[in-house]
């Protein structure tokens, strides 16, 4: 019976505090003045517009740009199943807020964490920008600073769209395998 109860709660344990780290870590903004805020995409409607999600990633980036944490806003998505090119309706949407055209930098072929990481890493040197501040949801920031990090962007703070969603207890249990394997890929 002892060891029944330890098969089934050692798990349970692991992943409730893998949960909870997650959690923390994601909402404990990391903000220091940054040369870019990564926005990391997430779904488009399907008229075109970014999700509520998005939406509220692109809003917590103006909000940082607006006080003077970062100088540029760099937007990275690819095309969903709807059928936008998420970086652009994310470019778009900033300079419908009066973000200058000229803040903006867009990659339309950020289709995975890793993939943003280093696609940012590679617009960042073009333009001699180095340091950056990884904007998401709280349960993805974790990652997303560990992916920006592992593409050679070494000062690489946080802060979390705010914005929350029952789905978000999904996602939260989600990002722990998936967090494990970006790590156990990272080497």
């Amino acid at each position: 019976m002892k060891r029944l109860i330890i098969v089934i709660l050692l798990p349970l344990l692991i992943v409730t505090a893998s949960a909870a780290a997650i959690v923390i870590d994601g909402l404990s903004d990391r903000i220091e003045k940054a040369d870019v805020g990564v926005v990391l995409g997430s779904m488009v409607m399907p008229d075109g517009k970014p999700s509520p999600r998005l939406q509220a990633r692109l809003d917590r980036a103006i909000e940082l740009h607006r006080q003077g944490a970062i100088d540029f806003i760099l937007v990275s998505g690819g095309t969903g199943k709807e059928g936008f090119s998420e970086g652009k309706v994310m470019h778009d949407y900033l300079v419908a807020q009066n973000v200058a055209a000229d803040r903006i930098i867009t990659d339309e072929f950020g289709n995975t964490t890793r993939d943003t990481a280093e696609n940012a890493a590679r617009l960042m040197k073009d333009r001699g920008l180095t340091s950056a501040i990884a904007v998401s949801q709280y349960f993805h920031l974790t990652r997303s600073r560990m992916a920006l990090r592992d593409a050679g962007i070494a000062q690489t703070g946080t802060a979390y769209a705010r914005y929350f969603e029952m789905r978000d207890i999904y996602s939260t249990a989600r990002e722990i395998p998936a967090l494990a394997k970006y790590w156990l890929n990272a080497g």
